[in-house]
């Protein structure tokens, strides 16, 4: 076996059994985490391609990091107060 790991561990053929006998055990359905992106809105999301500079993209990503924000979210917060659009 190769030297996998999944958020830090291990895959090891003891894991893998783990998992194994989780899923013939079943799943709670309702403990199941939602997949895919959060909705950002009304009704699915576009996708906007943007070209930034350098030096815009730095204080973009500075200024997401300092709140904490992903980058898309800055983003999006910036153009509804441009916009005014809540």
């Amino acid at each position: 076996m190769t030297d996998e790991t999944i958020n830090g561990r291990s895959v090891t053929d003891e894991l893998i059994q783990e998992w194994a006998d989780e899923a013939e055990a079943g799943y709670d359905i309702e403990k199941l985490r939602k997949r895919g992106r959060p909705t950002v809105g009304v009704g699915p999301g576009a996708v906007v391609p943007v070209r930034m500079d350098a030096a815009l993209l730095e204080a973009l990503n500075a200024r997401a990091e300092q709140e904490h924000v992903s980058r898309s979210e800055a983003i999006r917060e910036a153009v509804r107060a441009w916009t005014q659009v809540a």
